[in-house]
């Protein structure tokens, strides 16, 4: 049977350069960093030389530079971490509907200890309004939290304007970027963000490791309480070899970024543009060019995601129907009905997920099961919606 990996968004497989220089370290280095001998000397080191790598390539001081166990972590670490060190002196945060869930429901914990948040809703092509951003900000609004690119549908949102508005008012101003760090610019200085979550499952590096870059002069409390590591932002020991092995994956992936991205925005329009064409009552969701070049999310009515995913998976063909963090839940994607989409489309969503092994073949193979695999499930379903009496919101 084959086997089409189309769940990058979730996932990517790791780099077998990576997994060679975190094998040299495991095996290697194995000094703990906070150690005065010369093992721990060796270890200290690596950390050292991999935050240097890491600080070259985002456009940062090294000093700048957080490690953490992942996007989550570094998200919970942003907005907790800033919020707790207002210290009372405000209140109020922006982000969007259309955020990861360790966002969100980073938001929604805030909410419950006395904070304030606004929720700013995306148009129908999942695009941010900068405008409304701007319209919603307070005297004591202090962090606006905005996706770089969208986990889900792909969409880009324009943080260079958002960030300028930010920086004019003196808000400190978050992005989570780490769907972005493959395909898109994550010098913090273009892009003019304060404090950026990147993680290493997103570009064929180590799971369980991440970084938070926080710029100079921007202060949070730290989650984790111990031995002061990472600049006293962030206590326990050094993952050493994940931190080897995430810094060699983002040296990759932004060596080869512009072949990558000129490579996959062609299978990716090839697959929407052959879905589309073969497959009635389906709808692409999210912006058609701004949007991630490895990502295809698209609506089919009549069916539910799930089942078009269990044939997938029968033929070989793994894509998911959303987040993989919201994964439990049968309920139609935020993501999707954020955007004023209707329930029937957003209960027959499919993200297709391209990689670095995903090649022409591999679409021409899913264009051509695809198709049947939907047929075959409106024959069988007692839904029978009329496309054109759906109204979609946000116009």
């Amino acid at each position: 049977m084959k086997k089409i990996y189309l769940d990058n968004s979730a996932t990517t497989s790791m780099n077998n350069e990576v997994k060679n220089e975190m094998d040299k370290c495991i095996s290697k280095v194995y000094g703990n960093p906070g150690s005065f001998h010369r093992e721990g000397l060796i270890a200290k080191n690596a950390v050292a030389d991999s935050r240097e790598r890491v600080s070259k390539i985002i456009g940062s001081k090294s000093s700048e530079i957080v490690f953490t166990s992942g996007g989550t972590e570094s998200i919970n670490l942003a907005i907790k971490g800033r919020a707790f060190a207002m210290q009372g002196k405000k209140k109020h945060i922006i982000t969007s509907t259309i955020e990861h869930p360790a966002v969100l429901e980073t938001c929604r914990y805030l909410e419950k200890k006395g904070f304030e948040v606004s929720y700013i809703s995306p148009d129908k092509d999942g695009l941010i309004d900068v405008n409304e951003v701007e319209k919603s900000i307070r005297e004591d609004t202090f962090l606006v939290s905005i996706i770089y690119a969208n986990n889900e549908i792909g969409v880009i949102q324009d943080i260079n304007k958002l960030s300028k508005i930010c920086n004019a008012k003196n808000i400190t101003f978050h992005t989570d970027a780490c769907q972005a760090a493959g395909y898109l610019d994550i010098d913090v200085k273009n892009l003019g963000v304060d404090m950026m979550t990147l993680n290493g499952s997103k570009i064929y590096g180590p799971k369980g490791v991440g970084l938070l870059y926080v710029k100079t002069g921007t202060l949070i409390e730290p989650l984790f309480h111990g031995g002061g590591q990472e600049m006293n932002k962030r206590a326990g020991t050094e993952n050493v070899p994940g931190i080897m092995g995430f810094a060699k994956a983002l040296e990759i992936v932004v060596d080869e970024r512009e072949i990558e991205v000129e490579r996959l925005t062609i299978l990716r329009d090839k697959l929407i543009e052959g879905i589309i064409k073969k497959i009635p009552k389906t709808k692409l969701n999210g912006h058609a060019k701004k949007r991630l070049p490895n990502n295809v999310n698209v609506s089919f009515l009549d069916v539910e995601g799930e089942a078009i995913l269990l044939y997938l998976d029968s033929k070989g063909v793994y894509a998911s129907s959303g987040s993989a963090c919201t994964s439990s839940t049968l309920d139609p994607s935020h993501v999707i009905l954020a955007m004023g989409i209707p329930y029937e489309y957003a209960h027959g969503s499919i993200r297709f997920s391209l990689g670095k092994d995903t090649t022409a073949e591999d679409i021409d193979y899913v264009l051509e099961i695809l198709p049947e695999i939907v047929e075959n499930l409106r024959n069988i379903s007692p839904f029978n919606v009329d496309e054109k009496k759906l109204e979609v919101k946000n116009e």
